[in-house]
């Protein structure tokens, strides 16, 4: 190669590395803050989403966006973020105001996401994990009003464990406009099959039935009712109060019979069942792999029922069932008004390594921090996490109680735009 030859090479050369350093200065930077970072956990199934990317529209995507900072509140045998860290080159800082500043004296990220699952922490008297999202929210929005900018944040499932907290959360993001979402995967999903309630629809009754525990999966079930109901004639009112009961209470009140009896629509228990690709089979020594359980064979099935009966501000009737042992997935029933048999779907969860439902909820998160606009509504978020825990007390003192705090009401978006990965 000449001179001429290289000097030529320069010349294009050079343009080319100008708009590739311009595209990598426009790439947007992001801070985690999590509880812990180890196998299995949420910030493992979220956080490597945006280091490694993740399966969406049969492609695998690399987000738009740069992990540059991390604050981790505890570090498990099995942590995974030291690893991360050296890995793919982001520092983990002692605290979570220099995680936004990453180490500087100014916010020096474009987005946060906030992961307040899973670790080590006191429980109340009511049974619910402590998780310090508030306090991280907190920390976060102290950034932003000392230096005179906000972000997008995002706040894995619920917005806290008590009440208040998650209220004044919802208030700080609106006074310091913050474009803030918060939920799990269980909206985004697959349903099976494709369903959603038809805008304006008048609803009378919905039922869930799901696995998991009291203060954990008791929220995906409820968030999953919520997101195809809020789609009702007239939006989502609020609730007016909330019973919950366990164990042989639960069986009595299903034998009651209907809801004005103090059950449940029988006709929707049967939808969610029905619906179930997990439905336990009592008999399958027999070789019955394919029956309805009978009413005796569910209560052998199901050692600790739990329940929460709650009734929205507008009529709506509404109960969450956890029935451990009967079933391993998330049905819901919805009976409308002038049509006898309900709508009934499976909100599909994809199983371990990949557990796609988290990718999809991700997409969304990715889609907040690069438009910094929120297209989830965070009332669903406090809502749920209002009946949490209010159904969580309830269950504890066993007694119906008054909810007319939780007088949260909002539109839902035109388009749910589940499935979409």
């Amino acid at each position: 190669m000449t001179r001429r030859d290289l000097l030529g090479a320069a010349v294009v050369a050079g343009p080319v590395l100008v708009a590739a350093e311009a595209r990598a200065a426009e790439r947007k930077r992001m801070a985690i803050v999590c509880t812990e970072w180890r196998p299995r956990s949420h910030a493992q199934h979220m956080g490597d989403r945006f280091l490694v990317g993740y399966p969406k529209d049969a492609a695998w995507r690399k987000p738009e966006l740069d992990v540059v900072s991390v604050y981790v509140d505890q570090h498990p045998e099995s942590d995974l973020s030291r690893i991360r860290e050296k890995e793919f080159g982001f520092k983990i800082y002692p605290t979570i105001a220099e995680t936004l500043r990453c180490g500087g004296s100014r916010l020096a990220v474009d987005a946060v996401l906030i992961i307040g699952e899973h670790g080590r922490y006191p429980r109340t008297e009511y049974g619910q994990v402590q998780y310090p999202r508030y306090q991280f929210f907190k920390q976060v929005s102290d950034v932003f009003r000392q230096d005179g900018k906000v972000t997008p944040v995002f706040n894995d499932k619920h917005l806290s464990w008590n009440w208040d907290w998650a209220a004044e959360m919802v208030g700080i993001a609106r006074q310091l406009k913050i474009p803030f979402m918060a939920g799990s995967s269980l909206p985004h999903t697959w349903r099976m099959p494709a369903l959603d309630i038809p805008d304006g629809a008048e609803v009378e009754e919905v039922l869930g039935v799901a696995e998991g525990g009291v203060d954990s999966y008791d929220f995906h079930a409820l968030e999953m009712m919520q997101t195809l109901i809020e789609r009702r004639q007239g939006g989502e009112t609020g609730v007016a109060w909330v019973d919950a009961a366990r164990g042989d209470a639960v069986w009595k009140r299903q034998d009651a019979g209907g809801w004005t009896d103090g059950g449940w629509g029988a006709s929707l228990f049967e939808a969610c069942l029905s619906r179930s690709q997990t439905l336990e089979q009592p008999r399958a020594s027999q070789g019955f792999n394919h029956r309805y359980p009978t009413p005796a064979e569910i209560r052998t099935l199901v050692k600790a029922p739990v329940a929460y009966r709650y009734q929205h501000r507008d009529g709506v009737k509404a109960t969450m069932l956890l029935m451990n042992g009967l079933v391993n997935d998330f049905t819901v029933a919805v009976k409308l008004k002038g049509r006898d048999k309900p709508l009934a779907t499976l909100f599909y969860l994809p199983p371990l390594p990949n557990v796609q439902y988290s990718a999809m909820l991700m997409s969304r998160v990715e889609e907040l921090f690069l438009s910094g606009k929120a297209t989830l509504p965070i009332e669903r978020t406090l809502l749920t996490t209002g009946l949490v825990a209010a159904c969580v007390r309830s269950l504890h003192e066993g007694k119906r109680l008054d909810t007319s705090h939780l007088d949260v009401r909002y539109r839902a978006p035109k388009r749910s735009r589940y499935g979409e990965g």
